[in-house]
């Protein structure tokens, strides 16, 4: 389902989500608090594109666009990471924004990953996704689709027979 919490980010890697059980919930459910130590969140923007197209350049598009919108290492505290990483035995790894490419049976679908402020995520994905397609469209680099346009059909002529005809 799409708004389940382990769908947010389909790369499965640490989201930055963490997960708090309450005492009253410990059998039930999990509470997502997803600010309580770290004050950001990972997110993706998804792009296909044809196996044809400059793949270098659309890379470049996207680290750029996320480099330029999104949260950046220098803008984090090293101290901040430590101490999330050491409290929680995990690995936040890369701060900066980084770019994995996917094979699939139609495109290549590139993906940005990013770390945003925990609030103002849209804000942040609606400049990123201004900048790429504008820069797309001035590369003349188009987006994969699996959807079909008809641009134009033969001319089909008919020819009512008269009944006697037949």
């Amino acid at each position: 389902k799409e708004t389940d919490p382990a769908m947010w980010i389909r790369s499965r890697q640490f989201t930055g989500r963490i997960v708090t059980v309450t005492n009253d919930q410990i059998f039930s459910e999990p509470v997502y608090n997803y600010t309580d130590q770290f004050p950001y969140l990972w997110d993706e923007i998804r792009l296909p594109i044809h196996y044809y197209a400059d793949h270098q350049r659309v890379e470049a598009i996207l680290r750029d666009a996320a480099r330029r919108h999104a949260v950046t290492c220098d803008k984090v505290g090293h101290e901040e990471v430590a101490r999330l990483e050491q409290k929680f035995g995990i690995d936040v790894g890369e701060i900066d924004p980084l770019v994995y490419w996917r094979i699939t049976d139609n495109w290549l679908e590139l993906t940005v990953r990013f770390l945003c402020p925990d609030h103002g995520s849209r804000r942040i994905k609606d400049a990123m996704s201004r900048e790429i397609l504008t820069q797309m469209l001035e590369a003349k680099i188009g987006v994969a689709s699996s959807s079909m346009e008809i641009a134009g059909a033969p001319k089909l002529q008919f020819e009512m027979l008269n009944s006697r005809e037949q």
